[in-house]
């Protein structure tokens, strides 16, 4: 043992540097050093100094030279024990002699050629030991390709389409670990018949579904309802014995008292309850499975285990069955066409590595797998002609053996693929993955519905009002869930997620339309699919580093201008105005007239800019739900004590009590405006600090926390202040002088509202007030539609 092994530590201890590992006192330590690891260890760093002693590092022969050849020249100077060739490139060997004296005897005898190469040899470097454990690599799991190896993979293909099978091929699960789930779940099975006579594992998910890939987790599904009807029999048939005198003892009775069943009623016990008894046996009753736990408090209670030997992860859920019922649906889907799960596998591993989808811990603002996955079949419906049928046509193919309802929802479909009639689609693979981003990139995800029981998309406000009888969770992406009409797969998505989604759908799609996706590289560059799957950086994530394609803030577009992006939302509308909306085909014309008044107040109000509209492309204002954009001010406001001469772009008109009744069916909206605006004073500058400035005299002043009633009324008294901090400076000629063009994105497809800043003189100025925009307008403007809706 060298003393530089173990260092004591300050706060008492030591540590092995040897073994990396630490101490906590002497008698430990002392035991250690005795241990198999330490002893192993020292003798592994001695066999390695003894071998570095005796070896030589050897260069300069011709590449592909054999360790035969090396092997007969060394001898000619003494024993060669060993010869380690550069299995890359072939450029060097390791030479190891017999004895230190043999290598002084090679480095002493110089030069040396071989083959007519003249050879570079010296001592080998001297390394320090350093003990780095092997990672255990579970027999049941395979580990996941990185994407340096899928790289090298991938880009020998012929073709994209030959990429697309072998991703598929590369991460499915094999023969052998489909056979060992397979066996853990009949020992499942098995010991589970033992407490709940007659019940059923059904496996479901990712590992069942036709798109498993290698370390998917196993969700089961444990189905009582046998088991409850047998213990309701038995119980009536103990009380039947009972009242006759004649208490038998039968198999069914037998049975019942034997099993856990004698102590709960699975009609009467709360879900925590089954799970604490599954848990139980689980824990106690099933070999090879450890680190059980009942998770009651989950939207979707389940216990969790791990198989120990092959390390893979399970949940056992008791009230699951639709997702059964989905899994199965996906199954068919999966053998209607081959095309379908390569193309499932490649977009789910685009969504993975771009961050989109796969929460790692469960819960999240990501997609998940399923949600990604019905976007596929929602898309392959959509061909024309179709790849897949709609599930209504699916119901209409269904036998009568077929039927099926779950939780009252109609979950028929036919159990067998032949009996649907094969599609008259034949693109391609690698159209159709180009064809998908195409699809998604042009989609207005916020405004609608995806139905993949009809194959087409609804209006979001088809689903609100008194009147809706779909109580969807919508958010920024609307995926509706085949079966259960009421559940939205993708609600979990945030706004930020959703907008990330729509930025790389974008980006993909003008990269399928490049020669690098649709042809291979001669020059060994990655190409294909492999560059679509490049994993997401920490810069690509912002919206300023979005594709040219996109409309994300401060992007220059091929019609000029820098882009705000005002995305629609449908949770910053108040419950009146929802209700006003269910139903109605405007809906994108009056959320265009709500932002924007919402940015006119913004600019003029709030930010005191000077904005004056377009000759003729006034917007008319809802007076009804916004009134104080209604177009009045008071005197105050009309005196131009900071440069404000300007007008609203709206039509006059008066304030009666008829015009606040006018119904918004009534009016008249446009998808485009344009402003011409002024800036005379720096209000974006010194911001922050003004605002804290205001609420330390707030304070000061008794004045509590009326000043910060709202973030707008917020914002404008710190516009102010800034203005009378430069009353002195000189406002005859505008700052900055520029044009602000509202339009709605693509007609029908898209709810986003676009606002495109452009400047009347390009200045430095110009750039720093734009940036300020692009983050302030879209907050404020969503302030508005809390203070005013």
């Amino acid at each position: 043992m060298s003393e530089s092994d173990i260092e004591p530590l300050v706060r008492g201890g030591y540590r092995c540097s040897l073994c990396d590992v630490r101490i906590p006192n002497t008698p430990t330590l002392n035991d250690h050093l005795k241990g198999k690891k330490h002893q192993k260890l020292l003798s592994v760093r001695t066999t390695r100094k003894s071998q570095q002693e005796k070896s030589m590092f050897v260069s300069g022969f011709h590449k592909g030279t054999s360790n035969l050849e090396i092997t007969d020249y060394f001898q000619n100077f003494g024993t060669v024990a060993n010869v380690i060739m550069d299995k890359d490139k072939g450029l060097y060997a390791i030479i190891e002699m017999g004895s230190i004296e043999e290598v002084e005897k090679v480095l002493t005898i110089g030069p040396h050629c071989m083959n007519g190469q003249k050879l570079r040899v010296k001592h080998r470097e001297n390394k320090e030991f350093k003990y780095i454990p092997k990672k255990k690599q579970d027999p049941g799991k395979k580990q996941l390709i990185d994407f340096e190896e899928l790289t090298q993979a991938l880009c020998h293909a012929v073709d994209v389409d030959e990429q697309l099978k072998q991703l598929l091929q590369l991460f499915e699960l094999t023969d052998s670990e489909k056979v060992l789930r397979k066996l853990i779940v009949s020992l499942i099975q098995e010991v589970f018949l033992e407490f709940f006579p007659s019940c059923r594992i059904l496996p479901f998910g990712s590992s069942v579904n036709a798109f498993d890939i290698h370390g998917c987790d196993m969700d089961l599904f444990l189905d009582l309802e046998n088991t409850k009807t047998f213990q309701a029999n038995a119980r009536g048939t103990a009380e039947t014995e009972e009242v006759n005198g004649t208490k038998q003892d039968t198999q069914s009775e037998t049975q019942s008292e034997d099993s856990i069943l004698s102590d709960i009623d699975l009609e009467t016990a709360t879900t925590a309850e089954v799970l604490e008894l599954v848990a139980t046996v689980l824990q106690k009753c099933v070999p090879g499975v450890h680190k059980v736990q009942a998770v009651t408090s989950a939207r979707l209670p389940v216990v969790k285990f791990i198989h120990k030997e092959s390390g893979l992860q399970g949940d056992i859920s008791i009230n699951n069955r639709l997702a059964v019922r989905n899994t199965m649906f996906l199954q068919l889907s999966a053998s209607m066409d081959q095309r379908v799960r390569p193309l499932v596998y490649a977009v789910r591993y685009w969504a993975k590595q771009k961050q989109l989808a796969g929460n790692p811990f469960g819960g999240g603002p990501l997609m998940n797998n399923y949600a990604v996955t019905l976007l596929v079949v929602f898309f392959l419906q959509n061909r024309t002609p179709p790849v897949l049928p709609t599930v209504n046509h699916l119901k209409e193919l269904a036998d009568e053996d077929d039927q099926c309802i779950i939780d009252g929802w109609n979950c028929t479909f036919p159990s067998d693929h032949s009996k649907i009639e094969p599609s008259a689609n034949s693109e391609r693979l690698c159209v159709l993955l180009a064809e998908f981003y195409k699809f998604y990139s042009q989609f207005d995800f916020a405004g609608t519905v995806i139905s993949l029981s009809e194959g087409k998309v609804h209006l979001v406000t088809d689903f609100i009002g008194p009147e809706s009888d779909k109580n969807l969770r919508l958010g920024p992406i609307n995926i509706q869930d085949p079966f259960e009409l009421s559940h939205n797969v993708s609600g979990n998505v945030n706004e930020r997620t959703g907008q990330k989604f729509k930025r790389q759908l974008d980006e993909a799609f003008k990269y399928c339309r490049s020669l690098q996706y649709q042809r291979k590289s001669n020059k060994g560059k990655i190409w294909g699919i492999v560059r679509l799957f490049q994993p997401l950086s920490s810069t690509d994530c912002s919206p300023a580093h979005s594709p040219a394609v996109d409309y994300s803030p401060g992007k220059e577009l091929s019609h000029g201008g820098n882009m705000l992006t005002i995305p629609f939302k449908l949770s910053c509308l108040s419950e009146q105005t929802r209700k006003r909306l269910h139903g109605s085909p405007d809906f994108r014309e009056i959320w265009f007239n709500k932002v924007c008044h919402a940015v006119l107040y913004v600019m003029e109000t709030v930010l005191k800019c000077s904005c004056s509209c377009t000759e003729g492309n006034s917007v008319q204002i809802d007076v009804v739900n916004i009134s104080s954009f209604d177009g009045t001010r008071s005197k105050e406001e009309e005196k131009d004590n900071f440069g404000l001469k300007r007008s609203y772009p709206v039509e006059e008109i008066p304030e009666t009590s008829s015009t606040k009744k006018t119904r918004i069916e009534a009016l008249q909206h446009q998808r485009e405006v344009t402003w011409h605006c002024t800036v005379w004073n720096r209000v974006w500058v010194g911001r922050r600090k003004m605002r804290r400035q205001l609420h330390y005299r707030a304070s000061e002043s008794d004045a509590g926390s009326s000043l910060i009633i709202s973030s707008l009324e917020t914002e404008e008294k710190v516009t102010e202040a800034i203005l009378e901090q430069e009353e002195n400076e000189d406002k005859s000629s505008p700052l900055i002088m520029f044009t602000l063009g509202a339009f709605l994105v693509g007609g029908n497809e898209d709810t986003r509202t676009m606002i495109r800043v452009t400047p009347i003189q390009h200045t430095a100025l110009f750039l720093e007030f734009f940036h300020f925009l692009e983050s302030f307008v879209p907050k404020m403007t969503e302030k508005c539609f809390e203070k005013f809706d």
